[in-house]
């Protein structure tokens, strides 16, 4: 027997064969195991573990008597006649679709497994949230992939012609995307999102053209929820969603912008801005943030009512707006310290027409016209106070 087993084993069409059977019992294997799991909540105790040695012994006697049988050894008589039944069996419909619907479950499990383990559960952040959302795009898809060829091969196996159940179910398919064209374009437009990676969880976004702002908290392939600075929560479909503006994508900047009159000095204003910029990039606090020198860009234009200073300040993502406040903070101290006024809105008012008489008389109902003090005043100018009109009078 050991040199008819030596002679088959030359053979690379055996080994082929060997393989695929090895494969089959796996899979059968792991389908019965399915079967009894389901039966585990009515049968427990030691009857369940029989069960389980059970099918793991048949399993093995089968695949033994079928691996002898490709083999041709017959010199074992007992294993390579019930090989060939066992071959037989699987020949017919029934055989056949059991193997179809074992090697199926295998497919399904195997791709499950090899999903789990792209990115831990447990984790979220920007990166988790993207490879997640692909990764349930692909196992979806490849499962859907799995059960259409486990279907037709099944039906082909019964000796039904799949081609027109397909052709029938081409046309459902077809009218149901005609009804769904909205739900396919966010679908589609979401996995490009997260394809290409335009924006994650925790980003910034501007929503076509300063329509809608905020951090992106949810991110599918179907919807994009955006959280306000007020706290609102913003769900956008992502089919509606044409222009995105990210204000966090690798790095960020802070425009730190300053007005002064023009009548101030413009070189020392230059040099309290510069000062302001290295005192903050020099600060152990802030100095993380940085990511390169501040930029000073001078003065970047000459507005009706002031003169606009300019620097730039290269940060970590996110990081631009707590410091465009102490940037802001700062400024302010630093230009009232050095004299320079910073200019603000001012109104002034003016009364038009005749000059306005004004004439008082007291309620004690004195007499003498010193009392009385019944008399006409001249015009007061609009900018006396109150205060200086009663002395006045």
């Amino acid at each position: 027997m050991l040199d008819e087993l030596t002679f088959q084993l030359q053979k690379p069409q055996v080994w082929l064969g060997l393989a695929l059977t090895l494969l089959v019992a796996y899979a059968l294997y792991r389908f019965g195991r399915t079967l009894l799991r389901a039966l585990e909540p009515h049968v427990r105790g030691p009857l369940m573990t029989g069960l389980k040695w059970l099918w793991l012994l048949v399993v093995a006697v089968s695949w033994l008597a079928v691996a002898t049988h490709i083999a041709y050894l017959p010199s074992v008589p007992v294993l390579f006649d019930l090989g060939q039944d066992i071959e037989n069996g699987f020949r017919n419909s029934a055989g056949q679709v059991l193997v179809i619907l074992a090697l199926a479950l295998i497919a399904w499990n195997l791709i499950s497994s090899l999903s789990g383990r792209i990115v831990a559960e447990e984790e979220f952040n920007r990166r988790t949230v993207r490879v997640q959302t692909l990764k349930g795009v692909v196992e979806s898809t490849l499962k859907v992939v799995v059960v259409i060829i486990g279907l037709i091969a099944g039906l082909q196996a019964l000796g039904v012609n799949a081609t027109s159940l397909l052709a029938g179910v081409s046309v459902l398919g077809l009218a149901v995307g005609f009804g769904a064209q909205s739900l396919i374009k966010d679908v589609f437009t979401g996995f490009f999102i997260l394809l290409e990676d335009q924006y994650g969880v925790g980003d910034v976004i501007t929503v076509n053209t300063g329509q809608l702002s905020g951090n992106v908290e949810r991110l599918n392939l179907r919807l994009t929820a955006l959280r306000a600075l007020d706290g609102t929560v913003h769900i956008i479909p992502n089919g509606q969603i044409q222009t995105v503006s990210v204000s966090s994508k690798d790095w960020s900047r802070v425009v730190a912008t300053v007005n002064v009159t023009y009548a101030a000095n413009i070189n020392d204003a230059l040099r309290v801005l510069e000062a302001v910029s290295n005192e903050i990039y020099a600060d152990p606090e802030w100095q993380g943030f940085f990511l390169d020198k501040p930029e000073m860009q001078g003065v970047t234009q000459l507005a009706p009512d002031a003169v606009t200073l300019r620097a730039l300040f290269k940060v970590q993502p996110k990081s631009q707006y707590a410091m465009g406040r102490e940037f802001n903070r700062r400024i302010k101290i630093a230009m009232d310290q050095a004299g320079i006024e910073i200019p603000f809105p001012q109104r002034s008012l003016n009364f038009g027409g005749s000059p306005i008489e004004i004439r008082l008389t007291r309620e004690d109902g004195g007499q003498d016209p010193r009392d009385t003090q019944d008399r006409t005043r001249p015009p007061v100018p609009p900018s006396l106070t109150r205060d200086a009109e009663e002395e006045e009078v």
